[in-house]
């Protein structure tokens, strides 16, 4: 009897559950097809409109029309789309065979695994845009350090501000004045920039009021004797050096960066944004083109002899000898893997001469070392060493037309153009850098992650 009521009750239920089936809604593939190509989503990737499409529909349609915008509604989408988890498995285990059978054929489609591999580098490249609960932490932190990078600019405006305003006019240098029209003052100005050993002779200069005229009918014999008394031969000796210089230019010849400037301001701005863009092309520039005037004394700076260890950065740059082979190995080896830390050496030995603009140029330099590292690391990760040629050719290209582009309309560049161009890269360049490396240190913490 009992048995008969438990068969009784059981088929009662799946009658029951039977009929529940039956006037439920019915789930079909066509709920759950992609606006694309119109067949079952696969790894729906949902839009900020809302929209959802297969990822590999979406990685058709971003590299055909290389736009970052929805393929129904032409809303732009914000960051990177990701694939939506909860519409990926609940179409998965609905229609299991469905999806199978789009995977098989995904796999077998060579355009479409393309497609796919270049929309993920894209999106690797990509900072994240759109906030996200996971990201609360990321984004005041990058609050901070903006509020950090406003400060630096701050200072770094006042700074440059009081530079500009103390610093005497580029028109009034003594490298576009007469010799033969400088003033004794002038000339005491001429000789402390010789080095620091020149103020020994300064009060003696003064005494007799040596002017431009005087100082080119100097000789060795003369300034050997009373009443200038150089007994040192070597500071003689450094002296006449630049005397000549001077009798053969006319001028006096620039021995700082803001006289550099004043002399070559286009090729001093054109070598301050190959720091950036490309020194090693940068280098090969000077060594092709101004070999004797400025890669000799570079190169005698950064590798120097060891005869010259000793030497102050005055000498150096008047030192006009052929480099040994042992100069040239130690600068082609820099010059190959750390051509950055060829520009920080260089800065290094004129901190005496420029204080603040040298410390801006070898934090510039570290920092732009460390970005070209996380290049290399880019391109190792990916598995594109094979593409390094073609990297360097495209490169190589685009720094030249770039630079004969400028070269051909140098001259219509105004002054004032030059000279806030000249001073952004100087001491701007290096706080934006900060940023940039700040950006790839929490990319790649999110790849890691």
């Amino acid at each position: 009897m009992e048995e008969s009521t438990n068969n009784h009750l059981n088929e009662t239920s799946l009658e029951n559950n039977d009929r529940l089936q039956n006037t439920g809604p019915q789930i079909s593939v066509s709920e759950f097809s992609c606006h694309c190509c119109y067949d079952i989503l696969v790894n729906p990737t949902t839009l900020n409109c809302g929209h959802s499409f297969c990822r590999h529909c979406l990685a058709l349609w971003w590299v055909s029309s290389k736009k970052t915008e929805c393929p129904e509604c032409r809303e732009k989408w914000e960051g990177f789309p990701k694939v939506n988890i909860l519409l990926r498995d609940a179409t998965e285990k609905l229609f299991p065979d469905a999806i199978r059978r789009r995977f098989e054929d995904i796999q077998q489609n060579n355009d479409i695994v393309q497609s796919l591999s270049a929309f993920q580098k894209y999106g690797s490249d990509q900072i994240p845009m759109t906030p996200t609960a996971g990201r609360v932490n990321q984004q005041r932190g990058g609050g901070f350090f903006s509020g950090v990078l406003t400060a630096l600019t701050g200072v770094a405006v006042v700074l440059l501000v009081y530079h500009w305003s103390s610093r005497e006019s580029e028109h009034d240098l003594l490298v576009h004045k007469a010799v033969a029209k400088w003033t004794a003052e002038e000339v005491i100005l001429w000789l402390e920039q010789l080095g620091p050993w020149a103020s020994l002779y300064r009060d003696r200069f003064l005494s007799e009021r040596v002017n431009g005229r005087l100082l080119l009918t100097l000789t060795e014999e003369e300034f050997s004797r009373a009443p200038y008394t150089i007994e040192n031969s070597s500071h003689r000796r450094a002296i006449l050096m630049e005397l000549e210089r001077v009798k053969a230019l006319g001028v006096k010849p620039p021995q700082n960066l803001w006289e550099y400037k004043a002399v070559n301001p286009g090729r001093s701005l054109f070598l301050l944004y190959a720091l950036k863009s490309s020194p090693r092309l940068g280098l090969l520039y000077l060594y092709l083109f101004d070999y004797t005037d400025t890669f000799l004394p570079f190169i005698h700076t950064i590798c120097p002899h060891e005869d010259d260890l000793g030497e102050d950065i005055i000498s150096k740059l008047l030192d006009l000898r052929e480099p040994t082979w042992k100069q040239w190995r130690e600068f082609l080896v820099k010059y190959s893997f750390l051509p950055y830390q060829l520009i920080a050496e260089f800065a290094w030995d004129w901190l005496e001469v420029h204080y603040w603009t040298s410390r801006f140029l070898i934090v510039n330099a570290m920092l732009l070392s460390v970005l070209e590292l996380f290049s290399f690391w880019r391109i190792w990760s990916r598995s594109e060493l094979k593409t390094v040629p073609q990297r360097m050719w495209s490169h190589f290209w685009k720094v030249s037309t770039q630079g004969l582009f400028v070269a051909m309309f140098w001259p219509l560049i105004p002054q004032f153009v030059c000279n806030c161009l000249f001073y952004w890269a100087l001491y701007f360049n290096p706080i934006i850098n900060i940023d940039l490396v700040v950006k790839e240190v929490r990319r790649l913490e999110t790849q890691v992650l």
